[in-house]
């Protein structure tokens, strides 16, 4: 059963992702210029990378709730990924779609993979 503070939690950490994920995208953006968008690629490979770490660490109900719903659910971006994908589909930017297709899809699996591995050995 969901509580009155579970759910107080998921909206306080999940404000706390989603500014984390506008402060890292800007961050990235500001430093790199590229036609692939490296702002939400890091944005959604380091919350693949947390949300393996997570579920290595096999929290309790609650816990993974709000560390994995709240904060990296609103922190990772598909949206954005998908629409910014599009725009350069668009653009005719058709190696640099692809890339951000591939490169998001295998760096993400391989960061879940080793952030689970990472935390099921602590």
């Amino acid at each position: 059963m969901t509580t009155a503070a579970v759910w107080l939690g998921v909206m306080v950490i999940g404000g706390l992702g989603a500014v984390a994920r506008l402060t890292v995208d800007k961050a990235v953006s500001r430093r790199v210029s590229r036609p692939v968008p490296l702002g939400t690629l890091v944005v959604n490979i380091s919350g693949a990378f947390l949300l393996g770490f997570l579920a290595g660490l096999a929290l309790s109900p609650h816990l993974a709730l709000l560390a994995g719903t709240a904060f990296v659910g609103s922190y990772t971006t598909f949206s954005t990924w998908m629409l910014e994908t599009q725009r350069l589909a668009e653009e005719r930017q058709l190696v640099s779609a692809a890339a951000n297709i591939v490169v998001s899809v295998a760096l993400g699996l391989l960061a879940a993979w080793l952030g689970q591995h990472l935390g099921a050995a602590l």
